[in-house]
C-alpha cells in the first residue's frame, strides 16, 4: 500500500484541509469497526504510540494492530497563524504532528511576490525539513496532494514555491495541485496578478491539476439548499459574505463525525465538495475494488501533453442525506449529472467542447456493466477528440462514500478549461494594461517586472494550445462575456 502526504497552504488550503481530514476519519471510521491500524488507514494516517516522550511510529505489521493515536501524513503551512492555530485547537487538534506546522504572523499582504520570493526564501530550508520528515515516515509515498487558493498572497506565493520544492527534491513523486481560483468579484484586487503569476508555476512544475472555482462551488451549494426539504432548513451562500451555516446536512458527509453541525465554519459546505474530490480520487488506493485506478493512471491516461494537465472534475451526488434511498434508476442518472455543466467544479459546459480524455471513478453499488452502459448511453453526445476516441478511463472502488449507495468522480482533459483561463486573462490585463498595483510586486526583493510578461505568455500558450486541438471539430470558440478588454 503506497502513501501520499497533503501539503496545505494559507488559509483557504488548511480550511480544506480539516474538512478533508474530519471526512477521511469519518470514512475510516465507517468501515474499521474493529479500530485496527490497517494499509487502508496508513495511505492518509500514521499509528503513533504516545506513551513515549518521542512518540514512536507503529507499523502496519500484519494489519491487526491495535490504533494507538492517528496523526495525519499532512503539512500545515501559514504565514498567518489564525487558521492553524483554530484548527489545533478544534475538534481535530490531537491528529495533527507538532512537527508539520510552519507558521508565521503578518501574512503575504495578498502579493504573490512576497510569498514566493520573500517568506519562500525565508523558509526554504525548514520547509524542506519538515517535508523530510513527513516523507521518512512514509513506506512507499507516491503523491503530494498541495491545496491552496490562487488569489490569495500565501496559497498562490508560497504554495507554488512548495510546489517547485517538491520538484526539485522529489521528482519521482507525483504532484497533485487542487486549485481554487477567485470568483470574479473578489475583494482582493490583486487576485488576477497572483493567480496568473501562480498559473505559470503550475503549468511548469505541477503533474495535474484541479482547478476549482470559487463561483462554481458557491452555486452548487446554493443549489442544493434550495432542493433541501422544510425539514432541513439551511441558509444560502453568497459571495464575499461570510453566512454562518445552521444545522443542515453536511455536504457528501455523514451526520456524526469529529465536528459537529454547531461547530461548522462558514462555507465548510463548500469546502466539503473539494474534500470530496480527494477522497473520491484515492478511494481506490485505499480499498479494494473490481476496478482500481492508481493515482500513476490517472496522468498516465487523462495528460496526453505535459502542459495541458488541468482536469476538469464533477462529482455526484452532491448531497448525501437526500439520496440515502435513491430509486434505481438514479444510478443512470448520477452519469448524466456528471456530464452536466451544473455539477462542474470550474464554470464551464464540458458537453460543448472537446475531450481530450475522461477518468469516471464510481464507488459502492454499482457493476463494471453499469459503467459500460451508461458510457454507451452518453458517448454520441461528448465530443472525443479523433485520435482518442475510446480514451475512457474507469475504476470501479467497492466502498461507498458515508451516507450514500454510491458516488460518481469525473476527471476530464476538456478544452472547456480555456474559459477559465480566458476570464482570467481578462481581469488580468484589465490591471495590467494600466500598470495598476505593479509596484507592490516590483518592491520586493528578487521579483522582476518581466515574471509577469513570463507568466502571461504561459498562460497565452495554454488558451492557444486548447484553442487549436478545440478547431479539429470545426467549433469555434466560445468566451465568457462577463468581462471585456478595455
Amino acid at each position: 500500500m503506497t502513501q501520499s502526504i497533503v501539503v496545505q497552504v494559507g488559509q483557504c488550503g488548511n480550511q480544506i484541509g480539516c474538512r478533508f481530514w474530519d471526512l477521511a476519519l469519518r470514512e475510516h471510521a465507517s468501515i474499521n469497526k474493529s479500530g485496527r491500524y490497517d494499509e487502508s488507514l496508513s495511505s492518509f494516517f500514521r499509528n503513533v504510540d504516545t506513551r513515549y516522550e518521542d512518540p514512536k511510529d507503529i507499523p502496519v505489521g500484519d494489519g491487526k494492530g491495535k490504533i494507538r493515536s492517528l496523526k495525519a501524513r499532512a503539512v500545515l503551512i501559514d504565514m498567518e497563524e489564525g487558521v492553524v492555530n483554530e484548527t489545533l485547537n478544534g475538534p481535530l487538534q490531537d491528529i495533527f504532528d507538532c512537527k508539520q506546522l510552519i507558521t508565521d504572523v503578518s501574512g503575504c499582504g495578498n502579493n504573490w511576490a512576497t510569498g514566493y520570493m520573500m517568506y519562500g526564501s525565508q523558509y526554504h530550508d525548514t520547509i524542506l525539513e519538515t517535508i523530510r520528515h513527513a516523507v521518512e515516515l512514509c513506506d512507499s509515498l507516491q503523491c503530494f496532494f498541495l491545496l491552496h487558493s490562487m488569489g490569495g498572497g500565501t496559497g498562490s506565493g508560497v504554495g507554488t514555491n512548495v510546489l517547485g520544492l517538491l520538484e526539485e527534491n522529489y521528482p519521482d513523486v507525483y504532484r497533485f495541485t487542487t486549485a481554487v481560483y477567485p470568483s470574479d468579484d473578489d475583494d482582493v484586487i490583486t487576485s488576477p496578478y497572483n493567480s496568473v503569476l501562480a498559473m505559470h508555476q503550475l503549468t511548469e512544475k505541477a503533474d495535474c491539476v484541479l482547478p476549482i472555482e470559487n463561483q462554481a462551488l458557491i452555486d452548487i451549494t446554493n443549489k442544493i439548499y434550495d432542493a433541501m426539504p422544510p425539514s432541513r432548513p439551511g441558509k444560502k451562500v453568497y459571495p464575499s459574505k461570510e453566512t454562518q451555516v445552521k444545522e443542515t446536512s453536511a455536504i457528501t458527509s455523514s451526520e456524526k463525525g469529529a465536528t459537529k453541525p454547531s461547530q461548522e465554519k462558514p462555507f465548510d459546505h463548500m469546502n466539503n465538495i473539494v474534500a470530496n474530490l480527494l477522497l473520491n480520487m484515492t478511494s481506490s488506493a485505499r480499498f479494494e475494488g473490481s476496478l482500481n485506478v492508481d493515482l500513476n493512471e490517472i496522468t498516465m491516461n487523462l495528460v496526453p501533453f505535459p502542459k495541458l494537465h488541468y482536469l476538469v472534475s464533477s462529482l455526484t451526488p452532491l448531497y448525501s442525506l437526500i439520496d440515502v434511498n435513491l430509486p434505481v434508476g438514479r444510478l443512470d442518472q448520477m452519469f448524466t449529472d456528471a456530464f452536466s455543466k451544473d455539477y462542474q467544479l470550474i464554470k464551464a459546459n464540458p458537453k460543448q467542447s472537446l475531450y481530450l480524455a475522461c477518468a469516471l471513478i464510481v464507488r459502492g453499488k454499482a457493476e463494471v456493466s453499469d459503467i459500460r452502459r451508461n458510457i454507451e448511453r452518453l458517448k454520441p453526445n461528448l465530443k472525443f477528440i479523433n485520435w482518442n476516441e475510446e480514451g475512457w478511463k474507469t475504476g470501479l472502488c467497492s466502498v461507498a462514500p458515508v451516507g450514500q449507495p454510491y458516488s460518481l468522480l469525473s476527471l476530464a482533459n476538456n478544452t472547456c478549461i480555456q474559459n477559465t483561463f480566458h476570464n482570467l486573462k481578462q481581469r488580468f490585463m484589465k490591471l495590467y494594461r494600466r500598470k495598476a498595483h505593479i509596484h507592490h510586486y516590483n518592491n520586493v526583493d528578487g521579483f522582476e517586472p518581466f515574471i509577469f510578461d513570463d507568466s502571461l505568455e504561459s498562460l497565452n500558450y495554454l488558451i492557444n494550445e486548447y484553442e487549436m486541438l478545440n478547431r479539429t471539430i470545426g467549433q469555434p470558440v466560445e468566451y465568457p462575456t462577463r468581462l471585456s478588454i478595455l
